[in-house]
């Protein structure tokens, strides 16, 4: 549950799509606005252009956990290169610290 300002708006931004367009929009049974948004929201998080937290708002996720499965579903990956880098230098740091101790 997320508690709200009383200063934080919603956008409403509408989009007219063929409606032979619309269905191949969204897999079937979804709602096709529901694809956008989570199109517009994917693509932004890929670029970086918005975290992990701030796409579980956009899209109403309840948690890490089921937005790492939305994100896995969809095959996009949230662990960059620049992860991996950090994970091994503090790898590292911890085997030097094991050694000295």
């Amino acid at each position: 549950m997320f508690i709200r300002s009383e200063l934080e708006l919603d956008v409403q931004i509408s989009v007219d799509i063929p409606d032979d367009l619309a269905a191949s929009i969204a897999p079937s049974g979804q709602d096709p606005s529901r694809g956008v948004l989570e199109a517009v929201g994917l693509e932004a998080f890929r670029q970086r252009r918005i975290s992990a937290y701030q796409l579980r708002r956009l899209l109403g996720i309840p948690s890490r956990w089921d937005l790492d499965a939305f994100l896995k579903e969809r095959q996009v990956e949230s662990y960059t290169a620049e992860d991996f880098e950090h994970d091994l230098a503090t790898l590292d740091e911890i085997r030097e610290a094991e050694r000295r101790a």
